[in-house]
């Protein structure tokens, strides 16, 4: 295909995209209330109420939670189209790669939102009204800034468990190896302690929480480039004793 063939077979996929986030938001937004309830019963159930300083405060949230839904939503289609896009100039076993990443990478991040909202927030937020219980200072939480709070916390957490896919797509392609992981273990430690304890609350326990999920992952990480390196070189022993 020339130049010209793919700027617009790459134009076409964009607008396609692009239609999908459109229409998603408009559906995302028809459920935005809902969405908006869910999330704020998670520090209801520990005491929190909420106020908007602002008329378009809440309104603005609910635009917020919708463009995200429709983000979620359109990201099945996104990943499919970039997909689609590059695979003509893939070979078999880098086009594998290339599908296994995406898929797996889409399921860590899914699995890091609900770490997320399953066991980190709960402990976030009653940890954090315990410390101000007895405070003669009442609290007047903003929807904005606890939404920015929730958001926030599953961003981080979808990007943290995406590390196993990472360094998977890191060593196939040969700029991080295995040894470079195993001897570095001690350092990438203390910056994973050092990472948890910047954005939790500064407490050890929820540092210790946060810091166990994510040295597994890398350990995990460790096992599974380690099997795929060991299967590699024995792929290539076998196709040199043919």
């Amino acid at each position: 295909m020339t130049l010209s063939g793919h700027l617009r077979e790459l134009r076409k996929r964009v607008i396609i995209c692009v239609i999908c986030l459109v229409v998603s938001f408009f559906i995302g937004l028809n459920f935005a209330p809902e969405l908006v309830s869910i999330l704020t019963g998670i520090g209801e159930q520990y005491g929190y109420t909420y106020i908007f300083i602002a008329p378009q405060e809440l309104l603005m949230q609910y635009f917020s939670v919708a463009m995200l839904a429709s983000v979620c939503i359109t990201l099945p289609i996104l990943v499919y189209h970039i997909w689609a896009f590059v695979r003509p100039g893939l070979r078999r076993n880098e086009n594998i790669l290339f599908v296994a990443a995406l898929i797996f990478g889409l399921i860590c991040f899914v699995l890091g939102v609900l770490f997320a909202y399953k066991v980190m927030m709960p402990f976030m937020l009653y940890f954090l009204m315990d410390l101000s219980a007895g405070s003669e200072i009442a609290a007047s939480i903003s929807v904005q800034s606890y939404m920015s709070f929730v958001l926030s916390t599953f961003t981080i957490f979808g990007i943290i468990f995406e590390l196993p896919v990472m360094s998977v797509l890191l060593t196939q392609l040969g700029f991080l190896k295995v040894k470079w992981m195993k001897k570095g273990r001690k350092f990438v430690i203390i910056a994973i302690f050092f990472i948890a304890a910047v954005i939790t609350p500064p407490d050890v326990v929820s540092q210790i929480m946060v810091a166990i999920p994510v040295l597994g992952l890398y350990e995990l990480s460790i096992v599974i480039c380690t099997l795929l390196m060991k299967l590699r070189e024995r792929r290539h022993r076998e196709k040199e004793e043919e």
